[in-house]
C-alpha cells in the first residue's frame, strides 16, 4: 500500500494545487520522472538550478574537501578553502577588494547585510537608529524581519505581528507606482526614496535595501534608465547606505555578473548573493562589502559581527561553490547573453495571443504576466508538456499573476526552443 500522500502531509512545507512528481534522476536543465517521461527546469528549481543538475565540477570539489575535513568553524580551524572561496567570488563579480560574510541562505544574508549596515553607520555616522527601507515590490526573505519589512502582498504578516514595520517607498513600476494618464515610470521615481529618507530623518536610517532587478513578487520587472544611479546618488548625499539584494538576480541571471551593471553610475554599498552561487548544491549566501566600508566594521567602537551561525562558512558549502564557481566561468558568457536575448525575443511574441497581459525582462530571467485565472491553469498545461516554471503573484491591486520563465544559465539553443514551444502550445490551448 503506497502511504506516499498521509505521509507527505507531515512535511511542514509550503504547497501548490498540483501534484508533485516521483523524480529518479536529473541531468542539467532535466529531470527525470519514474514513469519514463522527463521535465526542463524552466525556472532553474526556485530560481536556483543556474548550472544545472549533477554537474562533476561540483562533485569533484565537494569530494576533493570531504576527503580533507567536512567541518570546522571558520574561527577555529584555518579558512583556506572559505578564503579562496571568497577571493574567486569578488574577482567573479567585478568587486576584487570587497570583504565577505559567508552565511547559509539568503533570507540570513539579508539579516546579516542589515546588521552590518547598522553598525557602519553607527561607526561612521554616530547614528543611534538604523532604520531600513524597502519597496512596495520587495521581497528580502522568509523570516519575520524581513517579512515585515518586505512589500510581498501573499507573505507579508498580518499587521499585528509586522513589528511595526513595513515598505517605506513605491517601486518604480506602474502596479505600484501609477502615474496620471499612460505615463511610465522614470529615473525621476527615485524621489520617492528622498522622501522617505527625509521624512524619517537621515539620521535615522541606515539604509535602502533594493532589489536592483524585481525577482518573483512582480515578476522581472526591469527599473528604468537612471532610476538607480538616482537612488545612489540621493543615499550619498544622506550618508544613507545601498544595499543590493542580488540573491536571485545575482550571478549572470540577467546576463551580467551583478544585474546592477547593466547600467552605471550605481555600484551598492554592499550585496547579497546566494541563489546562484549555491545554484542548488548548498545552501549559502554571500554578503559583500566595499573595501572603504568594511574596515570600520573592525573598528574599536564598532559593535560585535552579527551572529552568523554554526554552519555559516562550511567548508563543504565553499567546496560546492567553488565548483560552481567553475561552471559559471567555464561558460562562454557572450554566447549566454545572446542565448538570453533569444529567449526574451520568443517570449515576447507571446504577447499577441489571447491572455498574456505583459512580458518584461532581460538574460536569463523574464516574468509572463497573463490574465486573472490562468496562471494554475496555464502550469499545468505547460507541466502536462514537459516544462515546470515557477508562479508569481502579488504586484498591484488587484494582484497580477504569472510565470517566472528563468532557465538554467547551461540550458541549450534546443532547450530553449522547446521551453518557448511549449509555453506557446499552452497559452493556445487555454485560450
Amino acid at each position: 500500500m503506497d502511504r506516499y500522500p498521509s505521509r507527505r502531509t507531515r512535511l511542514l512545507t509550503s504547497s501548490r494545487p498540483m501534484p508533485d512528481w516521483d523524480v529518479v534522476g536529473a541531468d542539467g536543465a532535466w529531470l527525470h520522472c519514474g514513469d519514463g517521461t522527463r521535465i526542463l527546469d524552466g525556472s532553474s528549481g526556485l530560481l536556483c538550478t543556474n548550472v544545472g543538475q549533477s554537474s562533476p565540477k561540483v562533485w569533484s570539489r565537494i569530494e576533493e574537501q570531504f576527503a580533507r575535513y567536512t567541518y570546522g568553524g571558520a574561527a577555529v580551524v584555518r579558512p583556506r578553502i572559505q578564503l579562496d572561496l571568497t577571493e574567486r567570488l569578488c574577482n567573479a563579480v567585478g568587486r576584487p577588494d570587497d570583504s565577505v560574510a559567508l552565511v547559509t541562505c539568503g533570507t540570513l544574508g539579508v539579516e546579516v547585510a542589515i546588521g552590518l549596515a547598522r553598525n557602519i553607520t553607527r561607526v561612521r555616522d554616530t547614528k543611534q537608529r538604523g532604520d531600513i527601507l524597502t519597496s512596495g515590490l520587495s521581497y528580502h526573505g522568509m523570516s519575520a524581519l524581513t517579512l515585515a519589512l518586505g512589500g510581498n502582498h501573499v507573505r507579508r504578516p498580518r499587521p499585528d505581528d509586522a513589528m511595526g514595520l513595513a515598505p517605506a517607498f513605491p517601486a518604480p513600476y506602474p502596479p505600484t507606482h501609477p502615474h496620471d494618464g499612460e505615463q511610465s515610470c522614470t529615473s525621476d521615481c527615485a524621489e520617492e526614496i528622498a522622501k522617505a529618507i527625509d521624512a524619517r530623518g537621515a539620521q535615522n536610517v541606515a539604509a535602502v535595501l533594493l532589489e536592483p532587478v524585481n525577482g518573483t513578487t512582480g515578476g522581472a520587472f526591469v527599473p528604468p534608465a537612471g532610476y538607480l544611479r538616482r537612488v545612489s546618488e540621493i543615499c550619498r548625499e544622506r550618508n544613507v547606505l545601498v544595499i543590493h539584494d542580488e540573491v536571485l538576480t545575482g550571478l549572470w541571471r540577467t546576463g551580467t555578473p551583478l544585474a546592477s551593471r547593466h547600467w552605471e553610475g550605481c555600484e551598492p554599498d554592499i550585496v547579497i548573493l546566494s541563489k546562484g552561487l549555491g545554484a542548488g548544491y548548498t545552501p549559502v549566501a554571500a554578503v559583500l562589502v566595499s573595501p572603504e566600508l568594511a574596515p570600520l566594521l573592525r573598528h574599536a567602537d564598532a559593535d560585535p559581527l552579527p551572529a552568523m551561525g554554526t554552519m555559516a562558512a562550511h567548508p563543504l558549502m565553499a567546496a560546492a561553490c567553488l565548483g560552481v564557481l567553475d561552471e559559471l566561468e567555464a561558460l562562454d558568457h557572450q554566447a549566454l547573453r545572446a542565448r538570453g536575448e533569444r529567449l526574451g525575443e520568443a517570449l515576447r511574441s507571446l504577447t499577441g495571443l489571447p491572455g498574456v497581459r505583459e512580458v518584461r525582462g532581460l538574460g536569463h530571467l523574464y516574468g509572463v504576466e497573463v490574465d486573472p485565472g490562468l496562471l494554475w491553469p496555464l502550469l499545468k498545461e505547460a507541466e502536462q508538456r514537459g516544462v515546470f516554471f515557477y508562479p508569481f503573484t502579488g504586484a498591484g491591486q488587484p494582484r497580477s499573476e504569472g510565470l517566472v520563465v528563468a532557465p538554467p544559465l547551461i540550458s541549450t539553443d534546443t532547450d530553449i526552443a522547446f521551453l518557448t514551444g511549449v509555453l506557446c502550445d499552452a497559452v493556445t490551448a487555454l485560450t
